[in-house]
């Protein structure tokens, strides 16, 4: 799949209803309350490693507009919307947590963090067929919108809320995206659903097993006087974790958007959307 296809293009920079997409600069970390979080363990743990991943999406983004390379329209969007609006995520997730736990040494422990990270964000990585790294692409995107209304229901701070509430329409709006452009490649080359599935499995199962657990071990060793005091082990920590995402993932909101790549026909994506939700809430325990 090597040829060119041409793509209508998906600018990012408007909001749902025409306005301009969010800045750093719109949300007043100055206005963060500090009393109602920074006590609190699982969003420290939970914050900290998202600030991570995110910061280090540019390495993802540059691979994947380098697997795009023949569609120039699908490049583009990535490195001008995608990537950025990645990397904005980790901006403002470093600037809260640094504003709510100041003496946490966060470059020193990204640099540690991305040193392990980056060797997992190869190109050998992605699936060489481009429709089925769209279909990755949107198993991602689930992800992480799931993950980001979690936690924005675990929030009681305002400025938190706030931030998570703009991140997670992104990642909406990103899986539109990649949603979209797997349908325009789909339709140009069509591959089967048996494949798709198997794509689509292969990469929820990697949500867990790769970049959260490395954010989280780094976070706990560099985490210093923060918690100190908790007898809790790592592991412990982690299990709490995942426990506690899963149980307030929003599951049929995630399940619905896996089923996009499959193409079903509406009553088929009916009957297994309650079994497949079982398996997906467990799997994508961030």
């Amino acid at each position: 799949m090597q040829q060119h296809v041409s793509l209508s293009s998906h600018p990012t920079t408007q909001g749902r209803n025409g306005s301009a997409h969010w800045r750093i600069e719109d949300i007043d970390f100055s206005a963060i309350d500090r009393s109602a979080i920074e006590h609190n363990e699982d969003l420290f743990f939970l914050l900290m490693s998202a600030s991570f991943i995110e910061t280090g999406s540019d390495t993802y983004a540059s691979n994947l507009a380098e697997h795009y390379a023949a569609y120039p329209e699908i490049a583009t969007w990535l490195k001008e919307h995608w990537e950025a609006e990645e990397l904005q995520h980790g901006r403002a997730l470093r600037a809260y947590v640094e504003t709510v736990w100041p003496d946490f040494p966060w470059q020193q422990a990204y640099d540690s963090f991305f040193a392990e990270y980056s060797k997992i964000c190869t190109m050998e990585e992605l699936y060489p067929d481009q429709r089925l790294e769209m279909v990755a692409r949107c198993v991602v995107e689930t992800g992480t919108t799931a993950y980001y209304h979690t936690l924005r229901e675990l929030s009681g701070e305002p400025v938190l809320s706030q931030l998570l509430g703009n991140i997670r329409n992104d990642e909406v709006s990103h899986f539109k995206h990649f949603l979209k452009y797997f349908k325009e490649l789909q339709d140009e080359s069509p591959v089967g659903r048996a494949r798709i599935a198997k794509a689509l499995y292969g990469r929820l199962k990697e949500l867990r097993e790769s970049d959260s657990d490395i954010a989280l071990r780094h976070v706990w060793a560099h985490k210093g006087r923060y918690f100190a005091d908790s007898a809790t082990t790592f592991d412990d920590m982690a299990r709490h974790i995942y426990e506690l995402v899963s149980r307030r993932l929003p599951a049929d909101l995630a399940v619905r958007m896996l089923l996009k790549p499959m193409l079903l026909p509406s009553k088929v994506e009916g009957l297994i959307r309650t079994p497949i939700s079982r398996i997906a809430t467990h799997m994508m325990s961030y």
